[in-house]
């Protein structure tokens, strides 16, 4: 009988509602991770995750954690300004980096990340989680029979209205605003979907036209429509100042497919338009962020690249310079 294979050991930068709530309890649902350890600067944070999660380590510091020779990966979730300087100073340390989206704040810090990561032979990949979802997968297949027809529009849209005006979504030092936190997502589907009519090209869009509404140093509405050479065009929403709206449609010259709860993992329904057929396609619950750790803990423990690329993460974050240049809400701290 052959041993059992090797657990990726994983510490965690930081204790955001997003780690403690999703990430942690997927790494200790997921069959190849293990949760090691935690850092964070409020002791208080750290009390509170030695209740939640025993027997891990606790580190007041982000450099004490990544000096743990123990440890194999680190899942970094904190504000999207930091996420540049702690990802570089993971892979210093030898640590993989599974990274909270946006990857970085534009894409000259992306490509340094990448960079960094690769210098140091550390596997890195950021945490679009959606990728892992059935409704995505069932959205790629539906895409690939063809039933559609020849895809002419997309629209993509992710918003909410965030009433905590103490968020750290509303700081722009720390890299908040509306595209950023929720646009990337639009972006990222739109791109998916590009890139499948395309065969994989990863196409950029040749033209934009943008609106967006600027408050406190941030965006918190913006929109764009995209056209690529192809002909396609896509539009992008986002925002946090309206009600809480996640929806997604593929137009093609034949059909069009809706996707409620684009990026969720819960059950649900696309609806698909043929003509005047309209039927739905059940979309099954599944757990998207124990799917994503598991890929991305094999992908170290088998020495292969993750399924969701950094090719994909590098055009995102492309795209959103673009679109940032375009605009008048671009982020005070540069692009």
């Amino acid at each position: 009988m052959s041993a059992e294979p090797k657990k990726i050991r994983w510490g965690v930068l930081g204790y955001a509602r997003i780690a403690r709530e999703s990430v942690i309890p997927a790494i200790q649902r997921s069959s190849n991770s293990e949760f090691c350890a935690l850092a964070s600067r409020d002791e208080s944070k750290l009390a509170d995750c030695r209740a939640r999660f025993t027997g891990i380590k606790t580190y007041l510091g982000y450099e004490e954690l990544l000096r743990d020779t123990d440890l194999d990966a680190v899942y970094i979730p904190l504000p999207n300004a930091l996420h540049r300087e702690w990802t570089i100073k993971a892979a210093s340390h030898g640590k993989h980096v599974l990274c909270e989206k946006p990857l970085a704040l534009n894409a000259a810090e992306g490509r340094e990340m990448i960079a960094a990561c690769a210098a140091n032979g550390v596997t890195l990949m950021e945490a679009f989680m959606y990728r892992y979802t059935d409704r995505t997968r069932l959205v790629l297949e539906t895409l690939k029979s063809g039933v559609l027809g020849e895809i002419k529009f997309i629209s993509s849209t992710f918003r909410f209205l965030l009433a905590n005006p103490a968020s750290i979504k509303f700081k722009p030092e720390l890299g908040g605003g509306a595209l950023y936190d929720v646009g990337c997502y639009a972006i990222n589907f739109i791109g998916m979907i590009a890139d499948q009519i395309s065969g994989g090209k990863s196409p950029m869009p040749e033209s934009m036209a943008v609106e967006c509404v600027r408050s406190g140093g941030v965006d918190v509405l913006f929109s764009a429509l995209l056209k690529y050479p192809s002909g396609l065009v896509a539009s992008v929403n986002c925002g946090f100042n309206s009600q809480r709206r996640i929806f997604a449609e593929i137009v093609g010259t034949l059909g069009v497919l809706e996707i409620p709860q684009t990026f969720a993992d819960y059950p649900g329904a696309l609806t698909l338009t043929v003509g005047d057929q309209r039927r739905e396609i059940s979309v099954p619950e599944c757990d998207r962020y124990r799917l994503e750790i598991e890929d991305f803990a094999d992908a170290i423990l088998r020495r292969r690249a993750p399924h969701f690329s950094l090719t994909e993460s590098q055009r995102n974050l492309e795209v959103m310079d673009q679109l940032f240049a375009a605009s008048n809400c671009g982020p005070s701290h540069g692009a």
